[in-house]
C-alpha cells in the first residue's frame, strides 16, 4: 500500500491553506533572522535610506518609489520595518503567481507552480536587501495578472489596475520599460487581444499610465535625461559575450533549487511500478500556454541581449522580475497530471529549501568571526556609530548633527543610527546629493568617517575636499560577536559650522 505524504494530502484538500503557509512562513523567516541577527542592514539598503530620506523625484541610481516607501518603513518602524515591508513585496509577489495560476493551471497546480518559486534563490536569499528590484517583483507579477485577467479573460475594468501597476514599476526599476515593451508586442501579436482595444478602457488605461509617471519623465528632462547618457557612454562598439555568460549563468544559479525538486519529483532513476500520488487538472488553453511561455522566457532573453549590447550586467544582477514565472512555466510544461515521485523527499527539500538560506545566514554571522577574519557588514554596529559620532558632534558644537560625508556607505550608516537623521552628503560624487553642496555642508557643519586601521589618516579624495580638517584619533567600535576579529575602527573628523574651505592646519601624525 502507498502511503502519501501529509503536505501532499493537504495540497489537494486545502491548496489554499498550503499556498499561505508556504508564503508566510518563508516571509516570517526572513524577517526574523535579519531582525535578530543583523546589526546594520544589508547590501545597498543604507545608500537608499539616504537618498529616500531626501524624497527626490529622482536620483543616479535611478526612479525614487523604492527609496521612498524605504524611508517610510524605516520611519514607521526601523530596519524592521524594511524588512517587514521586503517580505510584504515577496508574499503579494506569489499571490499574484497562484492567482493568475489559479485561472491558466488550476488551484492545485498553481499552488505547485508557487512552491517551486521557493526554490528561486532570486525570491529568497536576496529579498532583505530592498531596493528597486524587490519592489518591482510584485509591481511585475500584479501587472501580468491584470493584463491576463483584462485581455486573456476579457474583465475591462482591469486595464486600469494594469496600467497603475506598470506606472508604479516604471517608477520602481527602468526593467519597467521592458516589462511594457513586452505588453505591447504580445498585444499586437495575439489577435485575441486585438479586440479589447474597440472598447475605451484600454485608451484611458494609457492616460492613467502617463499620468502616473509624469512627474517623473519631467525630473528626467530637467536633469537632462542622466539614464540615456549613462546608457550611451556605456554601450560597445561590439556587443560582448562576456556579461551574458555572467548574466546567464546568475539566471541558471537562480534556478539550482528550482532543478532540484523538479529532479527529484521526478523519480528518475526509477523502479518500474513505483507508484505516485497524481495531481490532475483541467487542460490548459493554447492561448494562456503561449502566454506564460512568452513571459517566463522572453524577459531574460531580452535582459541577456541588453547586457551583450551595453557590456555590463549591473542593473540587471538582480534578476527577480524576469523570472517571475518560471515556476508557473514548468508547471504548464509538466501537463494535466502531474505525478509527484518520492513525495517525503521532495517535502523534505522544499522544507530544506525554504529553511536552509535564514538559518545558514544567522550561522555564517555567528560563526564566521571565529572561523574567518570576515568583517561582515550585516554585522557593523550602526546604532552605536550614530550614537557616538551624533553625540561627539553635538557636545563639540552645541548644535544636532545634520551632514554626515566621507565614504558613502559608513555615512549612511552613521547616518541611520543618529538620532537627528542628518543628510548623507556624497562627497566622492556630490552630484549623487544634490541635497546639498561642499559649501552647505560647511556653512552648517557635519562629521567626515572613513574606514580606517589605526591610523587618524584620512583618504586622499575626502582630504583634497576638506583640506583644513583634522582627523580625530579613529574610533574602535565593537561587533556583536567580535570572534578573532579586531574593533572596527572608524576614522573621522568634525567640520565646524562656517568651516573655511582654505587649507589649515595639517593633520597630526599617524601614531
Amino acid at each position: 500500500m502507498h502511503y502519501v505524504s501529509l503536505i501532499v494530502e493537504f495540497l489537494r484538500g486545502r491548496p489554499s491553506a498550503v499556498f499561505w503557509t508556504a508564503a508566510l512562513a518563508q516571509a516570517a523567516l526572513w524577517v526574523a533572522i535579519p531582525s535578530i541577527f543583523y546589526s546594520a542592514p544589508p547590501g545597498d539598503v543604507p545608500i537608499l535610506l539616504a537618498i529616500g530620506h531626501e524624497f527626490l523625484l529622482g536620483s543616479y541610481l535611478g526612479p525614487p518609489l523604492a527609496f521612498w516607501f524605504g524611508e517610510v518603513a524605516f520611519r514607521i518602524a526601523g530596519t524592521f520595518g524594511v524588512y517587514l515591508f521586503a517580505q510584504a513585496c515577496m508574499v503579494t509577489a506569489y499571490w499574484a503567481v497562484f492567482e493568475l495560476g489559479r485561472t491558466i493551471v488550476g488551484t492545485r497546480h498553481a499552488v505547485l507552480a508557487v512552491l517551486l518559486m521557493a526554490g528561486i534563490a532570486a525570491f529568497s536569499v536576496p529579498s532583505p536587501d530592498f531596493g528597486p528590484a524587490v519592489l518591482a517583483i510584485p509591481l511585475w507579477a500584479l501587472a501580468l495578472l491584470h493584463y491576463w485577467r483584462a485581455a486573456g479573460q476579457g474583465e475591462r475594468g482591469y486595464w486600469f489596475l494594469l496600467a497603475v501597476d506598470v506606472g508604479l514599476l516604471l517608477l520602481t526599476s527602468y526593467a519597467g520599460v521592458v516589462l511594457l515593451a513586452l505588453l505591447i508586442v504580445f498585444s499586437a501579436a495575439a489577435p485575441r487581444v486585438h479586440s479589447a482595444f474597440k472598447h475605451p478602457e484600454p485608451w484611458i488605461a494609457i492616460l492613467l499610465l502617463l499620468f502616473v509617471v509624469f512627474p517623473h519623465v519631467a525630473w528626467l528632462k530637467e536633469t537632462g535625461w542622466p539614464v540615456v547618457t549613462a546608457l550611451r557612454g556605456s554601450a560597445l562598439p561590439v556587443p560582448s559575450l562576456t556579461p551574458v555568460l555572467r548574466l546567464l549563468g546568475l539566471i541558471v544559479a537562480a534556478h539550482l533549487g528550482l532543478m532540484l525538486l523538479v529532479a527529484v519529483a521526478s523519480g528518475f532513476p526509477r523502479r518500474r511500478k513505483e507508484q505516485a500520488p497524481e495531481i490532475n487538472r483541467a487542460p490548459t488553453q493554447p492561448f494562456a500556454r503561449a502566454f506564460v511561455y512568452f513571459f517566463a522566457l522572453v524577459p531574460a532573453l531580452v535582459a541577456l541581449a541588453i547586457a551583450a549590447f551595453f557590456g555590463r550586467i549591473e542593473p540587471l544582477t538582480r534578476v527577480g522580475p524576469f523570472i517571475v514565472l518560471s515556476g508557473l512555466a514548468v508547471m504548464v510544461v509538466a501537463g494535466d497530471r502531474v505525478l509527484i515521485y518520492r513525495e517525503r523527499v521532495v517535502s523534505f527539500a522544499w522544507v530544506g529549501l525554504l529553511i536552509a538560506p535564514p538559518v545558514l545566514t544567522a550561522l555564517a554571522i555567528a560563526v564566521l568571526p571565529w572561523v574567518f577574519p570576515t568583517d561582515l557588514r550585516v554585522a557593523q554596529p550602526a546604532n552605536a556609530m550614530g550614537r557616538f559620532f551624533a553625540d561627539s558632534y553635538q557636545r563639540r558644537t552645541g548644535q544636532p548633527l545634520m551632514y554626515v560625508g566621507g565614504d558613502d556607505r559608513t555615512a549612511a550608516l552613521v547616518a541611520l543610527g543618529a538620532p537627528s537623521r542628518p543628510h548623507v552628503f556624497f562627497n566622492y560624487a556630490p552630484e549623487h546629493s544634490p541635497w546639498a553642496t561642499p559649501g552647505d555642508f560647511r556653512a552648517q557643519g557635519g562629521i567626515l568617517v572613513w574606514p580606517a586601521g589605526t591610523a587618524p589618516t584620512p583618504p586622499a579624495e575626502i582630504k583634497a575636499d576638506f583640506p583644513a580638517m583634522v582627523p580625530e584619533v579613529p574610533r574602535g567600535f565593537s561587533r556583536r560577536i567580535e570572534g578573532f576579529l579586531p574593533l572596527l575602527r572608524i576614522g573621522w573628523a568634525v567640520v565646524r559650522p562656517g568651516s573655511s574651505p582654505q587649507a589649515g592646519a595639517a593633520p597630526p601624525p599617524a601614531q
